[in-house]
């Protein structure tokens, strides 16, 4: 039995690290929100808006690859249908990363 089997996500090793880091993000959020009331200049708030993004595509792109090593590795050695439909959602949230 695998960690898949068990219900343990790819990024379960990392998930406090995680944690840390979506706070980090949602400081960032909250510094915007924080800009607009105390009304920065335009520029500012963008350059923090651009700060944002980078950071939550920075942690989508690591979870995918977390989501690759684990959960698209562990039906690659399962075989069958299960390796096509996990790529296939890969693929599509990659497609989703790139559309942003």
């Amino acid at each position: 039995m695998t960690d898949h089997d068990r219900g343990i996500h790819g990024y379960h090793h990392e998930k406090q690290e995680h944690l840390k880091r979506l706070r980090r993000i949602e400081g960032q959020i909250r510094g915007l929100q924080r800009m607009v009331d105390e009304d920065v200049y335009c520029i500012d708030i963008l350059t923090q808006v651009s700060a944002s993004t980078k950071a939550l595509q920075s942690f989508a792109l690591q979870l995918l690859e977390e989501h690759l090593r684990h959960c698209v590795a562990d039906a690659a050695l399962k075989g069958g249908d299960e390796i096509d439909a996990k790529v296939k959602e890969a693929t599509q949230a990659i497609a989703r990363m790139l559309r942003t």
